[in-house]
């Protein structure tokens, strides 16, 4: 794997998503929880997908049960319930591991490209990362940042 469009992920029902497909866009990567108190994220980011989809923007969601089992949805139900409980209409992968020997490649890159502060493990749910037009990770994101704080960068990306 050497460049971001090398990589792939699946969707809840197993079709795969070629990250190539997305070449000339920007995508913000999040990974997520259902049963996080930081869920309320959802909102925000889908925000920021209304917002900016029509200009190219991506939003990724990558569903991860690593931390705290925030995340005990199938991959069938994860989707309805981000759904109904937080209007979620952009594409969420199959569940996934961001850490550890399992760590899907996607996460594997990313934080190659952008370490975290100490240390490049994802910490919690709603770590976020933004890559631009050409496949460079600009930007990391804790997960305590809000999507909305996220809206400049992005903004810049189409500047």
């Amino acid at each position: 794997m050497n460049t971001f469009y090398d990589l792939t992920a699946k969707t809840p029902s197993g079709e795969k998503i070629n990250m190539a497909d997305y070449k000339g866009k920007p995508v913000l990567i999040v990974n997520t929880a259902t049963q996080c108190g930081l869920t309320p994220q959802f909102e925000g980011l889908e925000k920021l997908h209304q917002a900016y989809k029509d200009l190219g923007l991506i939003t990724l969601g990558f569903p991860c049960n690593q931390f705290a089992g925030q995340e005990p949805e199938t991959n069938e139900n994860m989707v309805q319930s981000c759904l109904v409980n937080h209007g979620v209409t952009f594409p969420l992968s199959e569940k996934i591991d961001v850490n550890g020997p399992n760590a899907h490649p996607i996460f594997k890159f990313l934080k190659k490209e952008k370490g975290g502060f100490l240390f490049s493990t994802i910490k919690w749910n709603f770590t976020k990362f933004l890559v631009d037009q050409q496949g460079v990770v600009v930007k990391r994101y804790a997960p305590t940042v809000k999507p909305a704080t996220i809206e400049a960068d992005i903004k810049n990306l189409f500047s």
